[in-house]
């Protein structure tokens, strides 16, 4: 159990004489202190002699030498570190050489026993603590010595270190610690047995490591940010840490004031609602005006803030914040930014509002902007020492919110600009960026979210806060989330609200982007270097149960297949198939994994080959899985063979792809230069959407082809059938479908 007054008093001693980082003897004396292995070491001052009574203490016949610099991070790179023999004269040669040679005057040496290890992949792990200021403390495990960057940089994503939070991974669960651990290349070689060799170290023994590093947490931020140990050296023994980088904390961090979030159910789901900045010639007030009228929100319960004007659009107007008839569940603002802060101020000190909706920009973003906000946010600091607690805002810098449960839309985007959403969907998009929830609505049509929230820069309402309350709405089934960042601390609190939603069987897609190398020159670390801030993200979320999207089009694929794949949840991962092309089939096949496609039974086959053999398909072709129909099959073949394949034992769900090129099935709507009909009740648009409503397993189709088949691919998307423009798409999108998380 780890020592922490003894840490303290370690961490207090270097912070009193001014320096931001441990010296080596101070950081090995806090490994100590945390319960890690450490070599023995002693530390050489000036004018200490180095003899053989100093050196009898150390085994062997080599000790380690290194330079003891307050300006050295990695006394490596700049040769501070040297291995020699275990004799007096070799000792002070080699620290001689230091002074000589490093620009920084030396504080001393340490010399320490020389651990012997493999230095290759899976001999060397690097061992970190790091505080960030959006997911708090966590915990990196990777490879570790001087290759720590390049070989992390060559491996896959979600390879390349393991990373747990002590909030999300208690440390005092070790099975779990284990399982988090392992996904790291350099975890498994030092853990699991190659070649008929035994593993180099139990991996409960890395795990016992690695809960006395999170037992540190307690330290973040104040006392501590950063805690490095690399290499750790892997023994027979366990691990051994036998270099040590600590950076002190700078005391205690800002703490955002509780926001009173039982508030976030009128921002919703409001009774009354006022805009400011409706305009009578028109411009995005006006827009959202008549969006929340379009949307049957009771008109008498909205109010306008307008001066000069009685009525517009049929609303009652008032001239001023203080001519509103009382306070308001809902405020919208859509001021030019300049004036915004002021009116926002004066809603918040007279509590004219339980919620707010603030639209524009470059209140705090732009150059000069924060002076602008500096009353708002003063006002809204002092409302939160209310008993009331003031209002909650979303934005600013935010499209909007449209709510199907609230019945309103403040989404300044005209209706004839987007699709109308023809199919419910248990939805809710959670994004920072307005542009992208449009692009979303418009690719993702004709599903019609429950939820569409854009929250701007999180002035006052995070990203977390509206995951955490939409958890409670059981109707909300897939939570599409994108930000470009998290506030300080509220990633934490978003991962801890996804892994709620999770357990509870329901899905959470997130896309985070900004996904850059920045976050790594805010540390001299080599844990920043391949664990930023992107990277946190991505660990945690998946370990919360989070399903990682790594391009917008991905995030489309999963929200679309999620949403119209609940309710049919598969048994297993064996995957039927089939495609009226060769080349799709080889596409499936090669990107099937982590799904398993599994022969066809027996009877399965035989009943194929019936369907096949009377078209013709069997001289071109055997029965296989994924299964060639071949151009051939017309719209009877491809329905009863993907209804065989379905209704399989062998087979927990389906692909079926569709090239609508073909002239044996009509996928083109009717015209005056041909005789198809997509719509015709014995095509295969009808088929197929009797099979979806006919069958409980869940099956895809992909329709790989151009624009003069997209009502053809929006026909089947109408019928609840997700469609999905590629083969490895649709696999991904199963796979991920099948993640337990």
């Amino acid at each position: 159990m780890a020592d922490l007054d003894a840490i303290r008093a370690i961490l207090a001693g270097a912070r009193a004489a001014g320096r931001p980082t441990l010296l080596e003897p101070e950081g090995l004396a806090l490994l100590a202190a945390a319960g890690l292995a450490v070599p023995g070491w002693a530390f050489v001052a000036h004018g200490t002699a180095v003899d053989d009574t100093l050196l009898a203490a150390f085994p062997g016949e080599r000790v380690v030498v290194k330079v003891v610099a307050a300006a050295v991070r990695h006394k490596t790179e700049v040769g501070g570190v040297a291995i020699v023999s275990r004799n007096p004269a070799a000792v002070r040669d080699a620290m001689a050489d230091m002074r000589a040679r490093l620009p920084e005057a030396p504080d001393g040496f340490t010399v320490s026993s020389f651990v012997p290890h493999d230095t290759g992949p899976g001999g060397e792990l690097l061992l970190s603590l790091r505080w960030t200021d959006d997911m708090g403390a966590v915990v990196a495990v990777g490879a570790g010595g001087i290759l720590t960057e390049a070989l992390a940089a060559d491996l896959r994503p979600g390879a390349e270190v393991a990373i747990v939070s002590p909030s999300l991974t208690p440390p005092d669960n070790r099975e779990r610690l284990v399982h988090a651990l392992a996904g790291a290349t350099a975890v498994r070689l030092a853990t699991t047995p190659l070649r008929g060799q035994p593993a180099r170290l139990p991996a409960a023994r890395l795990a016992d490591a690695v809960a006395c590093v999170m037992a540190l947490a307690p330290l973040c931020p104040d006392e501590l940010t950063e805690l490095e140990v690399n290499p750790a050296a892997v023994t027979p023994d366990g691990l051994v840490a036998l270099d040590v980088l600590v950076r002190l904390g700078d005391g205690p961090r800002p703490v955002r004031a509780p926001r009173p979030l039982a508030k976030v159910a009128r921002l919703l789901a409001p009774r009354s609602i006022a805009i400011v900045g409706v305009s009578s010639r028109g411009g995005p007030g006006r827009v959202i005006l008549g969006n929340v009228l379009r949307e049957g929100f009771d008109p008498s319960a909205v109010t306008v803030i307008k001066p000069g004007t009685d009525r517009i659009d049929g609303v009652r107007c008032v001239a001023n914040l203080a001519s509103l008839p009382g306070k308001v569940d809902l405020l919208v603002v859509v001021l030019p930014a300049a004036a915004t802060p002021a009116f926002v101020a004066e809603a918040v000190e007279r509590d004219l509002a339980e919620s707010l909706i603030v639209i524009p920009g470059g209140l705090e973003e732009k150059e000069g902007g924060d002076a602008l906000a500096a009353r708002m946010r003063a006002s809204l600091a002092q409302a939160r020492t209310s008993d009331d607690g003031g209002p909650v805002i979303n934005g600013g810098n935010c499209l909007g919110i449209r709510s199907r449960p609230g019945r309103y839309d403040t989404l300044f985007i005209p209706a004839i600009k987007l699709p109308p959403g023809t199919r419910p969907a248990p939805v809710a998009l959670v994004t920072g960026s307005g542009a992208f929830a449009i692009t979303r609505l418009s690719r993702l049509a004709p599903l019609d979210p429950r939820y569409v929230i854009t929250i701007g820069n999180q002035m006052d309402l995070t990203a977390g806060d509206i995951l955490a309350h939409l958890a409670g709405d059981p109707e909300v089934r897939v939570f599409g989330v994108y930000v470009e960042g998290f506030t300080p601390g509220d990633g934490l609190r978003f991962m801890e609200a996804a892994a709620r939603i999770r357990a509870s069987g329901r899905r959470v897609i997130l896309y985070r982007a900004g996904r850059t190398a920045a976050g790594a020159s805010a540390s001299a670390s080599h844990t920043a270097a391949i664990a930023g801030d992107a990277t946190v993200t991505r660990e945690l979320a998946r370990a919360a149960g989070v399903t990682v999207a790594e391009t917008p089009g991905a995030f489309d694929d999963l929200v679309r297949t999620f949403a119209l794949l609940d309710g049919r949840p598969a048994a297993g991962r064996r995957l039927g198939a089939a495609s009226n092309a060769g080349s799709e089939c080889v596409t499936i096949a090669d990107h099937a994994a982590p799904l398993e496609l599994v022969p066809f039974a027996r009877g399965t086959a035989a009943r194929l080959r019936a369907i096949l053999e009377p078209a013709g398909i069997t001289s071109v072709v055997d029965v296989h899985n994924p299964l060639d129909l071949t151009p051939i099959a017309d719209a009877a073949v491809i329905d009863a063979v993907a209804r065989t394949i379905l209704g399989a034992d062998e087979t927990d769900m389906g692909i079926l792809g569709i090239v609508p090129m073909t002239d044996t099935i009509d996928t083109l709507p009717r015209g005056p230069v041909h005789g198809e009909d997509l719509d015709r009740p014995d095509g295969l648009t009808a088929l197929l959407a009797r099979l979806w409503a006919e069958t409980a397993k869940p099956w895809l189709c992909v329709v790989d082809a151009g624009s003069l088949y997209t009502p053809f691919a929006e026909r089947l998307a109408e019928a609840g059938i997700p469609v999905l423009a590629t083969a490895d798409a649709a696999t991904r999108a199963l796979a991920a479908w099948c993640d337990e998380g």
